[in-house]
Formats: structure tokens, sequence, C-alpha cells
């Protein structure tokens, strides 16, 4: 439901407990949420696309009402900005951020244009590719019942989510985990697929440092829209 106020506009939204990992909404979902209410605030008519957003996480919400608080910052001829907040609940106490509907939990810019997806690259880089199959491999299991994931992850109520576990890394070896999703109904968009950016375990987990890892801040870029099916998600670091 969208409301109009003198700032800007108010979207309204109700995310449910299987978009949260453990008891708290997953980043990956509102990266997600905040895309598609600037893109709403920026143009209805879907001809545009979030091909860069960079969010900010104060706090992380429960599952329940939120309302996403959009400010079109820009117009250009190729490019739009937009200002999202994601607020919860009532008026923060304390040192939290707050706003006149709730707590603030991301502050969000969105920016908007066309990720020129039909145009051949000047540059291809193919690791992931080449790594990962189109399709998962038949041993990699997918989150569900007796699933070592499946009391934490909520997510895989909806999405067919099937990692490949990592025991053990090899001395001098990078930490990698690679994640094949879709979702279990309907198609794979934009919006999915910036929901994937951070669909993985902490990577630390690879190399034994367990524990909460919150997601403080996350930019994705957008650089071509998916094709439907598999998406294939390969997690690294340094």
């Amino acid at each position: 439901r969208e409301l109009t106020q003198a700032e800007g506009r108010v979207v309204e939204a109700d995310l449910g407990a299987d978009w949260a990992i453990g008891p708290k909404i997953h980043g990956g979902v509102m990266v997600a949420l905040v895309a598609k209410a600037a893109r709403q605030a920026y143009d209805p008519s879907g001809a545009t696309h979030p091909v860069a957003v960079s969010a900010n996480f104060l706090s992380a919400p429960d599952p329940g009402p939120v309302q996403l608080l959009t400010t079109v910052r820009k117009r250009g001829r190729r490019i739009g900005l937009v200002d999202v907040e994601l607020v919860q609940g009532e008026r923060a106490s304390g040192g939290q951020e707050r706003s006149d509907r709730g707590k603030v939990c991301v502050r969000a810019v969105v920016t908007l244009g066309d990720p020129e997806h039909e145009a051949p690259p000047l540059y291809s880089d193919t690791r992931v590719a080449t790594a990962m199959d189109p399709l998962p491999p038949a041993g990699v299991a997918a989150i569900g019942p007796g699933h070592p994931a499946a009391e934490i992850n909520h997510l895989a109520r909806g999405c067919d989510i099937r990692p490949l576990v990592v025991e053990a890394i090899a001395e001098g070896q990078a930490p990698a985990f690679q994640i094949w999703v879709r979702p279990r109904e309907g198609v794979v968009d934009e919006f999915f697929a910036l929901m994937c950016g951070d669909i993985s375990l902490p990577v630390p987990c690879a190399v034994g440092r367990r524990g909460w890892a919150p997601t403080v801040q996350l930019t994705a870029y957008l650089r071509g829209l998916p094709a439907d099916g598999w998406l294939r998600v390969l997690c690294t670091a340094t």
C-alpha cells in the first residue's frame, strides 16, 4: 500500500517469518525491498532498473509490518537517485535514530537506470560461470528438513537453496561458498538477484569462526538482468 506525504512517498509492507534468518529479517530481503520501493517511487512503469543499491543496516527488524519512505533526489536523462528509509515500530528510545513513524532500520541510496544487459560487454569475467555448473550437482542437498541450516534459514521455505558445504579449507586457499538458488514459485527477477547477493553463510564459517555475523553495510551492483532458472552464487574472502 502506498501513501504520500510532504517529504516523499511511503510504502507499507508486511514481512512474514519466511523472510527471516533466525528471528530477524534477512539483509538481502531488505536490499531487494528498498530497491523495489525506490523503483516504484521513481518509475512505476518498471522501465528502469536498480543498477546500484547501497544500504546501511542500523538495526535488524522483526518479522511484521514495515514502512519505506522514498525520496527522489535526482531525475536525470539516464540515471535517477532515490533515498529510502525502512522503518519499523514505535519511536525508538535511547540513542537509536528514529523517524516520526518508528525506528529507522535501514538507510539506502538506490541508483536507477538501464543495466544495458542486451549490449555485448567490453570485458567479461567468466570465473564464476566456469567454477560452478549451471545446475546444482546431484550430491548438493537443498536446505530443508534434516539440513543443518534449516533451523535458522527460513528463506528456504520460499526458495530452493542448495549450498555446497565446505568442511575444511586447504592451507593457502581462500575460503569460498558455492550456492545454487531459485524461487520455489515464480520467476527470477532483479529483486530476487539482489536478495541473493546476501544469501550465503558468513564466509568466516569456512575457517571455523562461527557466531552471529550481522550485515552492517552492503553495496550491490546489478550489471544485467538475470535469466530465469538457477542463480549461481560464489562468495569468497581474503
